[in-house]
C-alpha cells in the first residue's frame, strides 16, 4: 500500500512545552527520578481546584445539564465573565461579545483562524507562548518576534517593535503576565504598544490568563488603556481557578469603533461547527467566577515563595543567571555556555536531563531568536522538591565546570 502523506501544515508542527517529554520517557525508562519542571499545570503539584467550583460540576452533572449548549457559551458564563472583567480588569465587555472557549488554546487557534491569510505577518512578544508561533505558521502565515529585553524584566523594546511593522503586519500579540518569561508589563509601554497599532490600523491580542497571579504590582489589562484600538482578549480558567484540566477559556472582543465585527462573525462561526464548550464545566466556570475567591491570594503567596526561592537559588549556580519573575509561575534562566561547551539550548536541557533527571524546556522552543541559550522551568513544585531539582542543576553545573 502507498503511504499516506502527511500535509506540510502538520508536519511542521511543535510544541517545545509536550514534546521535550517524548525523552523525558527515555530517561525515565532508566530508573532516573525525573523532575518534571516542564508543563504550567499547577494541579499536578499541590495545588487543588476549590471545593466549590468541583461540588459546581458534580451539580451541573446531576441535575441534567449535559446537553449541548449554545456554541458562544451559556448565556450565564458570558455574564460572570463580563462581571469578572469589569471587577477584576475594569473593562467594559458586553457578553455578546465573548465567546466561551475548550481552554485558552482553543481560543488561540479560533483566533488565528480568523485573522491570519496567507502570507501576512503576526507581532508577537519574543520569546512567546509556543502555540501562538505554532498556529501562526499554521494557517500561512509568519509570527514575527519583537525583542523583549532580559536585562530590563523581559519588557518589551517598543523600538525594535514599531521597526518590525510592516503592510504585511495583520496584528500586534501582548502576552501580559508573560509565559515564558514571567514578565509583568509596564503599563506605560503596553499603552505604547496600544498607541502604535492606532496609528497603523492594527487590531491587538492580548493574552491575559495570568492576570490574578502576580508578585506585588497588578496588571492593567490592555483593553483597560485602549480607547478606539480593537482588542481581543484571550483568557480562561486553567490558572487563576486551578481547572487546568476541565479545558474552560473565552475570547472576547473589546471594540469601541465596530472593527472587530466581521472578525468576531468568524470566531463565532468556528464556534459552531466544534459545536460547543463542555456544558457542565461551564456551569462550573460560573461558579469559580461568581463563588469564594480566597484560594487566589494563598495560591499567589505559595508562588511568591516558591519564586524567591528559585530565583534566589539559580542565580547563586556559576553558569546560570536568572531575571527576576513579577507574575505567573515561571523561571526562564539564561545558560552562558551555550554557544561554547553546548552547541545549543537544547543540547544543553538534553544532557541536563539524562545526568540529572531535570526536565526544563529548550528557550528556543519560545523563540529561536529571543528565546535562545535559555530554559524554562516551572516554580510550582513545593520548595523541597525546587530545592533537590536545583541541588541536581548545581552539581550538573559544577561538573561540567571540571
Amino acid at each position: 500500500m502507498t503511504k499516506i502523506k502527511v500535509t506540510e501544515r502538520v508536519r511542521t508542527i511543535e510544541y517545545a512545552i509536550r514534546d521535550i517529554l517524548v525523552y523525558a520517557k527515555q530517561v525515565a525508562k532508566t530508573g532516573k527520578k525525573i523532575y518534571y519542571l516542564n508543563i504550567g499545570d499547577p494541579v499536578a503539584f499541590d495545588f487543588d481546584t476549590p471545593a466549590h467550583i468541583k461540588q459546581a460540576l458534580i451539580n451541573a452533572i446531576q441535575e441534567g445539564a449535559n446537553a449541548y449548549s449554545p456554541s458562544e457559551g451559556l448565556p450565564e458564563l458570558r455574564q460572570a465573565i463580563s462581571q469578572k472583567e469589569k471587577r477584576v480588569n475594569d473593562i467594559a465587555v458586553d457578553p455578546e461579545n465573548i465567546v466561551v472557549t475548550q481552554g485558552i488554546s482553543e481560543g488561540i487557534e479560533m483566533v488565528m483562524a480568523a485573522l491570519i491569510n496567507a502570507g501576512d505577518e503576526i507581532l508577537l512578544p519574543g520569546p512567546t507562548y509556543p502555540p501562538y508561533l505554532s498556529y501562526a505558521k499554521f494557517f500561512g502565515g509568519k509570527p514575527i518576534t519583537y525583542e523583549t529585553v532580559e536585562e530590563n524584566g523581559w519588557q518589551p523594546n517598543i523600538d525594535d517593535l514599531k521597526k518590525k511593522i510592516s503592510k504585511k503586519t495583520c496584528a500586534i500579540a501582548i502576552i501580559n503576565p508573560n509565559n515564558p518569561t514571567g514578565a509583568l508589563y509596564d503599563e506605560k509601554l503596553v499603552k505604547k504598544i496600544v498607541d502604535l497599532a492606532g496609528e497603523h490600523d492594527l487590531p491587538i491580542l492580548s493574552d491575559e490568563i495570568y492576570d490574578r497571579i502576580t508578585f506585588g504590582k497588578k496588571l492593567t489589562s490592555t483593553a483597560h488603556l485602549a480607547k478606539d484600538v480593537p482588542i481581543v482578549g484571550l483568557n480562561g480558567f486553567s490558572k487563576v481557578y486551578l481547572m487546568t484540566g476541565w479545558r474552560l477559556g473565552y475570547v472576547y472582543f473589546h471594540d469601541q469603533s465596530g472593527q472587530l465585527q466581521d472578525f468576531k462573525e468568524g470566531v463565532e462561526k468556528e464556534a459552531r461547527i466544534r459545536l460547543c464548550a463542555n456544558t457542565p464545566v461551564q456551569k462550573a466556570g460560573v461558579a469559580a467566577l461568581n463563588g469564594p475567591q480566597d484560594h487566589i491570594k494563598e495560591t499567589v503567596r505559595k508562588l511568591q515563595e516558591r519564586r524567591d526561592y528559585a530565583w534566589k537559588r539559580l542565580n547563586e549556580i556559576e553558569g546560570i543567571s536568572c531575571a527576576k519573575p513579577e507574575a505567573a509561575f515561571y523561571v526562564f534562566p539564561k545558560i552562558h555556555e551555550v554557544g561554547s561547551k553546548w552547541k545549543t539550548d537544547m543540547d544543553f536541557a538534553l544532557d541536563l536531563l539524562k545526568e540529572s533527571g531535570v526536565l526544563f524546556v529548550h528557550g528556543s522552543g519560545f523563540d529561536p531568536v529571543y528565546g535562545a541559550g535559555h530554559v524554562r522551568g516551572v516554580i510550582l513544585p513545593p520548595i523541597e522538591t525546587l530545592e533537590q531539582a536545583l541541588n541536581e542543576v548545581e552539581r550538573f553545573m559544577e561538573k561540567k565546570q571540571n
